[in-house]
């Protein structure tokens, strides 16, 4: 039995296609992993499925009474929701049912005989619904699972806005198990996350009974708890279902890509036979008729297209002259911002290092990188950073009200460009004609973080400090990346929380656990 039926799905944004008569079925126990490179819109589908987008054709239609758990990669937590606040928020259907309980309380003293049996029925069941679900318990299940996450150690009347990207998202993760759901929709809930914490997260799915539906670029990750594949096509703007893991799907798609290839090929020498048969014998009256009848084959026959490849981005960082042999020094330096996030760091970094910052979410790694070029003031201690330095620095996110155009955001950069260079520029780190034209906040994740890179890039540097650069990147950019920095000869300071991204580079791991206070 399907828990969802799309039937028949087309959108698109402008004239830009997203879909184009989609179908797509759930069934149940399906642990459905959504693929395809960026800006093909995975996160649009789930938008849509979810309700949250009308599409312009197409029927969604969920079964009766099923409940649907929606971590989302856009979703902005407000300022002046405590840490509380936003877990609690789980169980908001059991507060309006509270508020409904104590309405009718009220109204009980006014109420006649009839009236007052019928509010006295509503009572009991909405009691007998509030016991039921634990409503009793609130306070103490939000505690248990804030526990799980280690959320308790943040302390749970922080403000969600002062907050990580790691720890925002185990709190939007934490708030989906509370509520719960029938359904699970996860976009790219690796994000951000820490090494432990995908540990226990594919532990979770794998023992999950129900279904679920899950969008990630974490090719390891999404091998381990998935089993049918969904293939979002950029060109047909159609959906393919695969049965078993991405291993499984590249093989699969490969072969039907060559079969494809060849049949293209074939027919294409066929038409060439034909037309040079017709235009051979046309005017001959003994051939004219044999002539007639290829032209005829020819205009009934049905073109197969030729497979477009996606075109694949290029990085290739530009490199400045050599800096001197210190790269900088940490004297004594205390990172953090109301409060110590550190004990006194002694660190030195020496030209031509290549390093990669782990540990757990909120131990102080951001901190420490803005800290270094001096983004934010230290508590105590001194960074002094070498000579001749030309930085390029990648930061986790873009603003979320950003209004500019990828052009315009790349043309404020670099102002010297020309209209060409730039649309080239953007072109070759994988983006369209329609995403170059498009305002910035409208793409993807994948999409904007290939905006950055662009910048990044295209400006002369020795030293690269990236903030978790491979988050939201499709594959065939990450291991484009993997292959520009293994060919940059300056040096790197990375924070990573993919091992197969960052081991590959052989870098230096400097595990931040050893001297955060967080811990």
């Amino acid at each position: 039995m399907s828990i969802l039926a799309v039937e028949h799905l087309t959108h698109g944004f402008g004239d830009r296609a997203i879909f184009d008569d989609v179908s797509f079925r759930l069934l149940k126990g399906e642990h459905i992993g959504l693929i395809g490179a960026n800006g093909e819109g995975k996160s649009t589908f789930m938008n849509i499925i979810t309700g949250s987008l009308q599409p312009d054709e197409g029927k969604i239609e969920w079964a009766k009474n099923v409940r649907i758990g929606y971590l989302d990669q856009h979703a902005v937590l407000k300022e002046g929701m405590s840490i509380r606040d936003v877990l609690a928020s789980a169980y908001d259907p059991l507060f309006k049912m509270e508020e409904r309980m104590n309405e009718i309380c009220e109204k009980m003293g006014d109420a006649d005989e009839n009236t007052m049996n019928a509010y006295m029925e509503e009572l009991g069941t909405i009691q007998e619904l509030l016991t039921n679900n634990d409503f009793y318990m609130i306070d103490a299940k939000v505690e248990e699972v804030a526990r799980a996450f280690g959320l308790l150690d943040l302390g749970l009347d922080r403000d969600v806005t002062e907050l990580s990207g790691g720890q925002r998202t185990k709190i939007l993760l934490a708030k989906l198990l509370l509520e719960k759901p029938d359904i699970l929709m996860l976009d790219e809930p690796t994000n951000y996350l820490d090494a432990e914490h995908i540990v226990w997260l594919t532990r979770y799915l794998q023992e999950y009974e129900n279904a679920f539906i899950l969008i990630s670029h974490d090719i390891p990750f999404l091998d381990s708890v998935i089993n049918i594949i969904y293939h979002m096509d950029g060109y047909t703007h159609k959906l393919e279902r695969y049965v078993g893991d991405y291993s499984h799907f590249q093989e699969v798609y490969e072969m039907k890509k060559s079969q494809a290839e060849a049949a293209y090929n074939r027919q294409q020498q066929e038409i060439a036979d034909l037309k040079d048969f017709v235009a051979r014998n046309k005017a001959r009256v003994a051939t004219r008729n044999m002539a007639m009848s290829r032209q005829k084959k020819l205009d009934n026959m049905e073109i197969i297209e030729k497979i477009q490849e996606k075109p694949k981005p290029t990085f290739n960082f530009k490199e400045a002259r050599t800096p001197g042999k210190i790269i900088f020094e940490a004297k004594d330096l205390v990172i953090g911002y109301d409060e110590p996030l550190s004990s006194p760091l002694n660190i030195t970094m020496e030209r031509n290092s290549k390093v990669v910052l782990t540990g757990a979410n909120g131990i102080g790694k951001t901190t420490l990188l803005k800290s270094i070029l001096g983004l934010i003031p230290a508590i105590s201690g001194s960074v002094e950073l070498g000579d001749y330095l030309e930085i390029g620095y990648f930061e986790q996110e873009m603003p979320p009200d950003i209004e500019t155009t990828c052009l315009e955001e790349l043309w404020n950069e670099f102002p010297a460009f020309t209209q060409y260079e730039v649309r080239a520029a953007l072109a070759k780190c994988g983006l369209t004609t329609k995403h170059i034209e498009s305002k910035c906040k409208v793409l993807s994740g994948g999409e904007q973080a290939k905006v950055r890179l662009c910048k990044l890039i295209n400006r002369e540097s020795n030293l690269l400090v990236l903030d978790e650069p491979t988050n939201h990147l499709d594959q065939d950019a990450k291991d484009e990346l993997k292959r520009a920095l293994k060919a940059y000869k300056g040096s790197i300071i990375m924070v990573c929380h993919e091992p197969d991204f960052y081991e590959a580079l052989d870098m230096e791991v400097w595990d931040c656990t050893k001297w955060t206070t967080k811990v």
